[in-house]
């Protein structure tokens, strides 16, 4: 195990330009068939990638995952987790922090209120395309143009293959809506009965750092209910986003 940590450490520090099956053997003093042994295990965690091409060994999709929630725990997380705790308990519902990982959706978070449901996907570490889920919908509306063009025809066919009822056109107007009414609404796409509120935060540059969102059964997301819920998200979220500013400033400072 520690071996394998080492070598999953050195990949990590060459992870931009890679780094070769010999030139992990060289660093890491080991023989050839146990850095082998060793990364293929990586590999099949999903913690190492190897090019196609270079034949390279970068970091993969699950370290970066990993990357992610701990960066949020010592960051946005910091600063939202007592308004994401505040709000599932208000609301009774499950409220979520959630970050963009390219043309994904990364769950940092999930507080459960009194109310929890079974039916939502969102775990932390678990991600979508993003458009696909409430949070995740309201950090895709909060792109230009251009780059939700992009990102939905990357994700159109893991989208029709995965998520049926969420096809291009439909999550479009998705999009549409939410920049209107600046609340996204997941009305149960995902799972039947499972329904969504998210709202985007942006960070002291203007740039799309995260989500907020809550789930709940469709009875409980039903007016005037959700527009309460919408001004509560909408609260968390000023308040998120002035702790991030005033934490630029203190850094600057």
């Amino acid at each position: 195990m520690d071996r394998a940590l080492a070598l999953l450490a050195l990949i990590g520090r060459h992870s931009a330009a890679g780094i070769s099956l010999s030139g992990l053997v060289s660093v890491s003093e080991l023989n050839k068939a146990t850095v082998r042994r060793l990364v293929l295990a990586l590999i099949r965690a999903g913690l190492v990638e190897q090019d196609a091409q270079s034949r390279t060994y970068h970091l993969g999709e699950e370290a970066y995952v990993l990357g992610l929630l701990a960066q949020g725990r010592h960051g946005l997380l910091r600063q939202a987790m007592e308004l994401i705790q505040s709000l599932a308990r208000e609301t009774g519902d499950a409220a979520f922090l959630s970050v963009r990982r390219g043309l994904h959706s990364v769950c940092l978070h999930r507080e459960d209120g009194a109310h929890p449901i079974r039916t939502y996907a969102l775990m932390p570490g678990g991600h979508h395309p993003l458009g696909v889920g409430a949070g995740s919908l309201a950090m895709l509306a909060a792109l230009p143009d251009a780059e939700v063009e992009a990102i939905i025809a990357a994700n159109t066919p893991e989208l029709l293959a995965q998520y049926p009822r969420l096809p291009p056109e439909l999550l479009r107007a998705h999009v549409a809506e939410t920049r209107e009414s600046g609340i996204a609404l997941n009305p149960g796409l995902i799972f039947e009965d499972s329904w969504g509120l998210g709202i985007a935060l942006q960070g002291p540059d203007g740039q799309l750092v995260g989500a907020l969102s809550l789930a709940a059964v469709e009875s409980r997301m039903k007016e005037p209910r959700r527009t309460e819920l919408a001004q509560k998200l909408r609260a968390a979220a000023r308040v998120v986003e002035a702790r991030l500013s005033r934490r630029q400033k203190e850094r600057q400072t």
